[in-house]
């Protein structure tokens, strides 16, 4: 059992960042949590579940955000505190529900987690979902540590009873994946009796009908802009504030989340405690006027250290402007206007150097013998480590087979992609495959509009890729436009069996829910065929088989086709560690440099189980990471690399 379960008020406990959360949320009394998997998020759904039964929680994987985040609104309009767990790019997929419920309300306290990924570390964009809350006019926090990050969780529920609407709670990856001390409070049970009052008049948050509707519009946003007035006030006085300085710094910064912890780490290396004022701000929207306004008079100069995008800096010189004629003249520093770059994430050298900057001190700098010394060892002991495929990943299979079928069909087909660990399948390791990648589902509803084009001239065969779990979270809608629409195209459904690349959550097309529970799985060759789809399923590491299936789709034109190649991650539960077949390589069969091949096995099919002997000029199986799925004896030309079943 989890601490984060079994954990008594009082203790201390070393934390991971969304541990904290999850903590916090058990104890405010969370009863509903859904959400969609996403990194750096998903340990919060991940912990929850696991302790779902001894707490009587419903936790849910949804099928995508915007459904996750209606799940967590039932649950709040039934009276029970809920929460709703995605990434930065999982609120743009919610938005359109969140649009309509920061103006209708909540019932029981519904927080919003977003987690966000500043420098892209495992992302395809550096998304910020604050400027939702703005848009959409509803409060935002930001925890500036571990301990925070327990504790305004918790609060944030208390906040959104208050003013009857969803809170968005905003954490980032050294946030999320950081760990550290955290007190641990009271695990308080929610409310267990679910019940939705709909009896009363439209406008009755409480008791009336759920809705947004035409005619009601003007009186739920004047109401919705009371309860940010409300906001403006609690935030005035908020715990999560906090200034620490001279009264009257040299410079004042104004800092949230992560970068709270770097700039305490720069302030203190500099030496520069009697000299800077730093404010951290855990409310960031709406912004607390008075007690900005204070700050920002006892300085002349003000740094807006933050991660993402100038979002607070823009908000507290709005914030100043306001003043009229208090605004003085004030020189401010940011993301912005400098010295912080306006992309990628910060850490404690970044922002000393932007302090040093403003106040015209030495750069920083580390140690020089240390420096030199942590070169030399980058150089000598740190390998060099392609991105890649892992050995025995069907994706690798799948993409060698894609490209052979376009090649050998000579009509300059392409393939559309999207999110997913065959993402990859746009650099070398996948074969440079993918020639659009944009967001969950958007290869299949490109391959759509393409598969259209024919009017124009247009005469390339075109392929749609998919993972099995962005089936289910966006591919459909697209699919079905395809087909109504007749477009020409190919989608490839790589199912890996799990959302692989966040850590094997379970999805529809799965047989557990988030706390491994039994449930039926929803079979995609039988959606598909529900719509009138030929549809044909192969293994991509049966190459020759599944290669023939694919050139025949290729000259079957017109129309929607569909082509499941089915088969489990190497790291999936149920097969890590199990080897189909013993590899091996015949040395009086492998021609190495004189093949002709150009070491297709090492230097081109890439798989990181095949390594090259410089010495022996010869091709090896790496033992140890080899997964035996045999793919690699199906590229060798001369049959050098051999496989035998294993015997079970």
């Amino acid at each position: 059992m989890s601490i984060v379960s079994y954990g008594t008020k009082g203790e201390t406990a070393l934390l991971m960042g969304n541990d904290a959360i999850a903590r916090g949320a058990l104890e405010a009394g969370v009863r509903v949590i859904a959400g969609y998997p996403g990194t750096p998020s998903s340990e919060i759904i991940q912990t929850l579940a696991g302790v779902a039964s001894d707490h009587g929680l419903y936790v849910e994987w949804s099928a995508n955000e915007k459904v996750g985040l209606e799940v967590a609104a039932a649950g709040s309009f039934a009276q029970l505190r809920s929460m709703a767990v995605m990434k930065q790019v999982g609120v743009n997929v919610a938005s359109d529900f969140l649009l309509h419920l920061a103006e209708c309300g909540t019932r029981a306290g519904l927080v919003l987690v977003t987690c966000e990924d500043p420098g892209g570390l495992s992302s395809t964009n550096e998304g910020d979902s604050r400027h939702y809350a703005k848009m959409m006019e509803f409060p935002l926090v930001e925890p500036g540590n571990f301990q925070e990050a327990k504790d305004m969780a918790a609060w944030s529920f208390e906040l959104s009873e208050k003013i009857r609407n969803v809170v968005m709670f905003r954490s980032v990856t050294r946030m999320s994946h950081a760990s550290g001390n955290v007190v641990l409070g009271q695990i308080t049970p929610g409310p267990s009796q679910a019940r939705f009052k709909f009896d009363g008049n439209m406008m009755d948050q409480m008791e009336g009908p759920a809705v947004t509707f035409p005619g009601m519009v003007d009186a739920m946003h004047r109401r919705q802009l009371e309860k940010l007035t409300m906001v403006r006030e609690i935030f005035e006085t908020s715990p999560f504030n906090t200034y620490t300085g001279p009264d009257r710094p040299e410079l004042l910064v104004i800092t949230s989340s992560a970068a709270y912890l770097y700039t305490e780490e720069a302030i203190a290396l500099l030496g520069l405690e009697e000299r800077v004022g730093l404010l951290k701000l855990g409310t960031t929207w709406p912004l607390p006027p008075r007690l900005l306004a204070k700050h920002l008079k006892a300085s002349e100069k003000i740094f807006i250290i933050e991660e993402g995008m100038p979002f607070l800096e823009d908000n507290v010189k709005a914030l100043w402007t306001e003043l009229g004629p208090e605004a003085q003249t004030k020189q401010f520093f940011g993301r912005k206007d400098g010295p912080l770059l306006p992309t990628n994430e910060l850490n404690p050298d970044l922002v000393a150097g932007g302090l040093a900057s403003i106040l015209g001190l030495p750069a920083p700098s580390m140690d020089q013998a240390y420096s030199e010394r942590a070169v030399e060892i980058a150089k000598t002991h740190a390998p060099f480590r392609a991105m890649t495929f892992c050995p025995g990943c069907p994706h690798r299979a799948s993409y060698w087979i894609i490209n052979s079928a376009l090649k050998q069909d000579n009509r300059h087909g392409f393939v559309c992609g999207d999110i997913g660990c065959y993402t990859m399948g746009a650099i070398s390791c996948g074969f440079n495959t993918l020639k659009t990648s944009h967001a969950m589902g958007s290869g299949t509803g490109l391959a759509s509009g393409f598969g259209k084009l024919n009017r124009f001239g247009f005469d390339q065969p075109v392929m749609a890729i998919s993972g099995d779990s962005t089936f289910f979270h966006a591919v459909m809608p697209a699919l079905v436009n395809a087909v109504h629409n007749q477009a020409d195209m190919i989608l490839v459904v790589v199912d890996n069996s799990g959302t692989a690349m966040t850590g094997f959550q379970p999805h529809p097309g799965t047989l557990t829910d988030a706390g491994g529970g039994a449930l039926p799985a929803l079979d995609i060759a039988r959606i598909c065929q529900a719509m009138d789809i030929n549809v044909s399923i192969a293994d991509p590491f049966e190459m020759e088989s599944t290669e023939k299936t694919l050139l025949e789709l290729l000259d079957d034109e017109g129309g929607v086709r569909v082509l499941i190649l089915r088969q489990a991650c190497a790291l999936s539960p149920g097969k890590k560690g199990k080897s189909l077949f013993d590899m091996a390589v015949d040395e009086a069969a492998c021609l190495a440099e004189d093949c002709g091949c150009n070491r297709l096995c090492t230097r081109i099919f890439g798989c990181p189980g095949l390594i090259w002997d410089p010495e022996a000029k010869k091709t090896r199986i790496d033992e140890v990471i080899c997964v035996g799925c045999g793919v690699c004896a199906s590229i060798c030309p001369t049959g050098a690399i051999t496989k035998q079943e294993v015997i079970r």
